[in-house]
């Protein structure tokens, strides 16, 4: 394998050799994408769906392509599409499903001919991009040069998909050549042991001004305090983890939380994924290969696996085995003195995976490279996190309470993937390149607040689920109730919930609703109203003075709305640039939401194709409008034009009244709690609109 670039700093240098460096690693990342596909046998293994939760090859060779030139728009940095039809169907699909969703993929994808053409037009547009745009350093979330190294460093982590997923192919089906070809060491497996690591305050976060390219979720700030613990001083091998299975890990329930149960007994495993069981001799199955077990390598197992495996040892040797948290794992990398540029089996070194013996760093192995490593810890947002409006649905759908960390890197990350700082997290049941160490510790770890920190998440939090004050209704609440009265005899299939908060208005409108999607911009909010449906429970605090506050729980069933759950999902979104696919609705809620746009006018313009025929649009609003949220040329009402008072009503129906007809308006009062002492009351206007 030919080296290739690891990072470029952003920060300096001179602005053509920057220029240079860009347009150097775009280039070098796009052949090292296509030669992964050099693997495959013809270009029929194209339409090959190794795993039933992925697409088919295919969809991933067009995808990063049709990547850059979203972005590109979505940014405004282009205007004009390459081809609105492969950017449409290679755009949609990367998510992973359940394990136990056999969603069938029915896309007519075109040939490989067609899709080689179109890479190749994205390739001379980028680089005719890179060698006109202007740029200055550094390079910033506002650079257009940022939308580019998006592009290129997603591009990188597909490299990393498409090699899980190459594995998964039949071996006849793929065609090994000498840029792929890796080294495979075979030896016993050395026996691990638990070093001790003394327990510290840790900071972590990335900065805005961080010399690297990184992903939203590394951004802000957190801190925490570790207590001591003993960590493997080798990652488990395939030795190790053998074991395991043979003392009957995979037929013993014993050992498996619930969901890891239903995984293993739904998908019937018995051994790791990539692990050939021939005859009773075991066998692995490397990205070209198969070959004799390498008993000395890194097992490589998902979250389930090594949950389970953790708890077999606990129960064999007595102690309180665990994986590591994200904290844990960052006290390592102190601990050892491991840096960006520490020598490990990362970056495509050897293209496969190694001994776990080969590299030390500290008084442990491969804290850094080899195989990501499983962390204990759910992926959640860093104080201070904020999404970057280009790739909004990078990192928030993860923040469901269902994907945990992944850390370290494996031998094929690159770019990104292979700094300290890099936060990537899979659901449990999913395969990466991946493994595990473990550690010994009395404290087990949870890495979610008790108690929300975010002093206006707890005012929300207070507003949707508290206590009812001055007799005024829950506001979210009483909104929800005239949103179903309004429906009379209508359909009630699905609705929608722009600028939903902590969701209460979502879980009310699922009393009348089969399916109702919670939408709101702010990150805090969406994670908080996830956790809720996951969990049915909310923590919050409320301020009473200064920084005197007293803590709150409330529950679904306290409500009568743990049925509810079931028919609520939550996503962060913009509403003035929702999704396509945000559309057969049979009513539409925006609650406190149209004076807190910067385009309200726009997101009016865009409701009505996203609702069934004789659907129901209502808006409730106090009207206050704020230069802070709405530039005041985009606001709709509360000014003077030509001596008339422009009222935000009127607008609204001069607005809306080509594609709706006004119901009825009403007033609905609510208050909102600041301290113990203070408090907001506030009227809105509440006004129905059916869809013409």
């Amino acid at each position: 394998m030919k080296k290739t670039k690891q990072n470029i700093s952003l920060i300096t240098g001179d602005i053509e050799t920057k220029r240079t460096e860009i347009k150097e690693y775009f280039n070098d990342t796009f052949e090292l994408y296509e030669s992964i596909f050099e693997l495959l046998k013809d270009d029929n293994v194209f339409y090959e769906q190794p795993n039933p939760l992925r697409q088919p090859l295919i969809f991933y060779f067009g995808h990063t392509a049709t990547f850059f030139i979203n972005k590109l728009i979505t940014a405004n940095i282009i205007k004009d599409r390459i081809n609105s039809e492969y950017e449409s169907l290679f755009a949609i699909g990367v998510d992973e499903m359940s394990w136990d969703d056999m969603n069938s993929k029915s896309n007519n994808f075109p040939t490989m001919q067609e899709t080689r053409e179109y890479r190749d037009k994205v390739r001379r547009a980028l680089n005719s991009l890179i060698d006109t745009l202007p740029i200055e350093l550094p390079i910033g979330w506002e650079s257009p040069f940022w939308i580019i190294m998006m592009g290129i460093e997603h591009e990188r982590i597909h490299l990393e998909t498409i090699s899980v997923l190459i594995r998964e192919l039949d071996i006849e089906l793929v065609k090994p050549n000498k840029i792929w070809k890796a080294k495979i060491e075979i030896s016993w497996s050395p026996i691990n042991e638990l070093i001790e690591i003394k327990g510290k305050e840790i900071e972590i976060g990335k900065k805005m001004n961080d010399d690297y390219y990184g992903w939203d979720n590394e951004y802000g700030t957190h801190k925490a305090i570790i207590t001591d613990f003993k960590a493997s001083k080798y990652l488990v091998s395939n030795g190790e983890f053998l074991e395991f299975v043979r003392d009957g890990g995979y037929s013993n329930n014993t050992y498996w939380e619930e969901e890891g149960n239903s995984w293993r007994e739904y998908a019937n495993v018995r051994m790791p994924h990539f692990w050939i069981d021939d005859f009773g001799v075991f066998k692995l199955r490397t990205l070209c290969e198969i070959v004799d077990m390498p008993l000395n390598h890194p097992a490589e197992v998902n979250y389930h696996e090594a949950k389970a495996f953790c708890n077999w040892l606990s129960l064999k040797s007595g102690k309180h085995i665990r994986l590591p948290s994200e904290d844990e794992w960052y006290l390592l990398t102190d601990f050892c003195k491991v840096t960006d540029n520490s020598e490990a089996n990362i970056g495509l070194i050897n293209n496969a995976t190694m001994p776990v013996d080969s590299f030390k760093h500290g008084e442990l192995y491969d804290v850094r490279g080899n195989v990501w490593q499983w962390c204990k810890t759910l992926i959640y947002p860093f104080d201070g996190f904020r999404v970057h409006p280009a790739y909004d649905d990078f990192t928030v759908p993860t923040y469901d309470g269902k994907h945990n960390l992944i850390k370290g890197g494996s031998w094929i990350s690159t770019g990104n993937e292979t700094l300290l700082s890099a936060r990537y997290a899979f659901r449990k049941h999913f395969f990466q390149h991946a493994g595990f160490r473990y550690v010994h510790s009395q404290n087990d770890i949870d890495n979610e607040n008790i108690y929300e920190t975010d002093m206006l998440v707890n005012q929300y939090a207070q507003f949707g689920w508290g206590d009812e004050f001055f007799g005024v209704s829950n506001y979210p609440k009483a909104c929800a109730k005239i949103c179903i009265e309004a429906m009379d005899e209508k359909s009630q299939k699905k609705a929608l919930d722009i600028g939903c908060a902590i969701g209460r208005s979502t879980f009310e409108l699922a009393v009348g609703f089969d399916e109702v999607i919670g939408i709101d911009f702010s990150t805090r909010f969406i994670s908080q109203a996830t956790k809720l449906k996951e969990s049915g429970e909310l923590r919050y605090k409320a301020t009473t003075e200064g920084n005197l506050t007293t803590k709150h729980t409330v529950t679904l069933e306290q409500y009568n709305l743990t049925h509810e759950a079931k028919k609520v999902s939550f996503w962060q979104g913009d509403a003035c640039n929702l999704k396509p696919h945000l559309c057969g609705f049979d009513l539409i809620f925006a609650g406190n939401l149209i004076d807190r746009l910067y385009n309200p006018k726009s997101f009016l313009n865009d409701m009505a194709w996203r609702l069934n025929s004789g659907g129901i649009f209502i808006i409730a609003s106090p009207y206050t409008w704020l230069e802070e949220f709405t530039p005041k040329e985009s606001w709709i009402g509360g000014y003077e034009e030509d001596g008339l008072e422009i009222s935000t009503i009127d607008s609204l129906k001069s607005i809306l009244n080509k594609e709706f007809k006004l119901i009825k308006t009403t007033d609905v009062p609510f208050v909102l709690r600041e301290t113990a002492r203070k408090y907001q009351h506030s009227i809105a206007e509440l006004s129905v609109w059916q869809k013409i």
